[in-house]
């Protein structure tokens, strides 16, 4: 594990002390928890950009071509 200090607002630190509380957890548990979720975001944020470069319009379109010309299931529409 590795210790880090962080300033945040006094109002900020507040409302994590009160979710954590409610949670019933630590705010170190909260924290490593909210840091966990936001670098997961990014990574596959990062990931979804990198895999697009690779993409291709004919090969998509030929994938939506290549689909069934059905109306959708109920519940499916737009």
């Amino acid at each position: 594990m590795s210790t880090l200090t962080i300033n945040i607002p006094d109002s900020l630190a507040g409302r994590l002390r009160q979710v954590a509380e409610d949670q019933g957890i630590t705010m170190d548990q909260l924290l490593s928890s909210a840091a966990a979720e936001k670098l997961s975001e990014i990574i596959t944020i990062e990931h979804l950009k990198e895999r697009g470069t690779r993409g291709h319009r004919a090969g998509y379109q030929r994938f939506l071509d290549s689909s069934p010309a059905v109306p959708p299931l109920p519940g499916d529409e737009l």
